[in-house]
């Protein structure tokens, strides 16, 4: 599978998926989707308006009811069977991801696409392990038992970098749990969303259990989260969106679940090993063309291995290779769309006055110059207050700054509004261990810098949000907990009664 991906054949009934079948959006309005590294239409298809979110909705209502009422036992058959269908399309899903967001052929392969189907795989167990607790009362009389029930219709949005393994994280917990679900990808990025909703149909997933509409943030997306018939909202982008997000949100005193920016640090203690915290450096930083809010963007660096690190890094970051994400050997591909290229760029123009560009800070030329390219970059001599260093840059660009003591590296790594994910390099257990302890970030990795994997949660604190995606705790937060108590005297009691009315009791 390769460029012949036609997805202008393949989404010919419309980029809608509602209620089981594909159509087109009722808005008026049409959305481009471009493939970012040619800057060619690849799909132009009718957006999804209020109107088209309200029937999703519906759909989702009506779906609920049977949905919920599945035993556990069935909806993990039906997740396993989805898992086997979304391994039978995974060229397909690859194809597609690559071409909609100019991932490399090789990431969408390797991490995206085998990532979503493991998840696939992992809350298809889950799904028989919703666990409920039971306690005795009142002297053995009455026996409480604590139920975990479905919530009702999620709406959930996802974001443009990782549309197919977002669709998966936001899905995959809320229906093994009983819920139904009406999600939103970005407009700019539906297609594997829509392929991950046919491979669900195939599965034999019930219609109207997971719609898709493929809509504006502004309309599709606000109608979404502030729709009455909605009972929780699950937001993946921006800080700034997400302050909107639980804005509308709280309209209808609905559940909110937002995962949100960040700025992860890369704090490099005097005795770890260099040549692993460089390669680290640059794969963390340059992961899905930095377009990840686990990137590595900031690197603290112990004064004593400060130099050789920025000297290491730029050398490897000349070493990467740019070119066509369908190239297997291609290691960067173009940012998402050239709009994006010009923010990156026009941050590192603006560092070039109070920093130094090491390498990169600009786009290709040649072949590459049509697409949304642009060079690793690597900043030094940026203060801690900078742009570049307390900004989301959301590109292939790493700030590198020096520390002396471990008090000022970890402080430093904590210095900015984010706390999504951070890294900590040293040989020595202790320094890890206590890196580990007072970053505030919902992940640290020790001596690496990246890798998630089903089992373990994914999100952060301060403003990168709160909630989890993936693990056992993603799935309770598409429950809610309900209290029950029974009388195990098999007559109706009036002690307690009593002690409230007397003897009217």
């Amino acid at each position: 599978m390769d460029q012949r991906f036609d997805a202008t054949e393949r989404f010919a009934e419309g980029a809608q998926f509602i209620a089981g079948s594909l159509q087109n959006g009722t808005s008026g309005r049409t959305q481009d989707v471009v493939d970012p590294a040619t800057g060619e239409t690849v799909l132009r298809y009718e957006l999804a308006g209020t109107a088209d979110v309200d029937t999703a909705v519906a759909a989702a209502a009506r779906a609920f009811p049977g949905w919920a009422r599945a035993t556990p036992g069935e909806r993990s058959d039906t997740l396993h069977r989805f898992a086997a269908a979304l391994a039978e399309d995974a060229a397909e899903l690859a194809a597609a991801e690559s071409l909609n967001c100019g991932k490399p052929i090789k990431l969408s392969t390797e991490f995206d696409v085998p990532g979503t189907i493991d998840n696939a795989a992992f809350f298809a167990g889950a799904a028989r392990h919703l666990e409920g607790k039971a306690a005795g009362e009142y002297s053995g009389d009455h026996t409480s038992v604590i139920r975990r029930e479905p919530i009702g219709v999620v709406g959930s949005i996802a974001p443009w970098n990782y549309p197919l393994q977002m669709a998966a994280w936001k899905v995959l917990p809320a229906i093994a749990a009983g819920n139904t679900i009406v999600l939103k990808p970005a407009e700019i990025t539906p297609l594997t969303s829509l392929l991950f909703a046919r491979a669900a149909q195939r599965a034999g997933l019930p219609d109207g259990v997971l719609n898709i509409v493929s809509g504006a943030g502004r309309d599709a997306g606000e109608r979404l989260v502030g729709h009455p018939d909605v009972a929780m909202t699950s937001f993946t982008g921006s800080t700034a969106v997400g302050k909107r997000v639980a804005e509308l949100a709280t309209g209808t005193v609905k559940r909110i679940h937002l995962e949100l920016g960040g700025k992860a640090p890369f704090v490099v203690f005097d005795d770890a090993d260099l040549e692993a915290a460089v390669h680290g450096a640059v794969a963390g930083a340059l992961i899905n063309t930095g377009q990840d809010c686990t990137a590595a963007t900031r690197a603290y660096v112990q004064r004593p291995l400060y130099d050789a690190f920025v000297s290491g890094v730029a050398d490897l970051m000349a070493t990467v290779r740019l070119g066509d994400p369908f190239d297997p050997s291609t290691d960067l591909g173009p940012l998402i769309s050239h709009a994006q290229r010009d923010r990156v760029a026009a941050f590192v123009e603006r560092a070039r006055g109070y920093a130094t560009v090491v390498t990169g800070g600009a786009a290709p030329q040649g072949q590459l110059a049509k697409g949304a390219y642009y060079l690793p970059t690597l900043i030094t001599g940026a203060a801690q207050d900078s742009e570049v260093v307390q900004s989301e840059i959301f590109g292939p660009v790493l700030v590198v700054l020096p520390f002396d003591s471990d008090d000022e590296g970890l402080a430093l790594a904590n210095d900015t509004p984010y706390g999504l994910a951070a890294s900590a390099w040293s040989r020595d257990v202790y320094r890890t261990g206590r890196a580990t302890r007072e970053i505030n970030a919902g992940c640290v990795w020790v001596n690496d810098h990246i890798p998630i994997l089903s089992e373990m949660p994914h999100g952060g604190a301060k403003a990168s949000g709160f909630g989890k995606d993936m693990s056992a705790y993603s799935f309770e937060e598409y429950t809610q907990v309900k209290h029950v108590m029974y009388d195990n005297t098999g007559v109706a009691r009036k002690d307690w009664h009593r002690t409230i009315f007397g003897d009217r009791a």
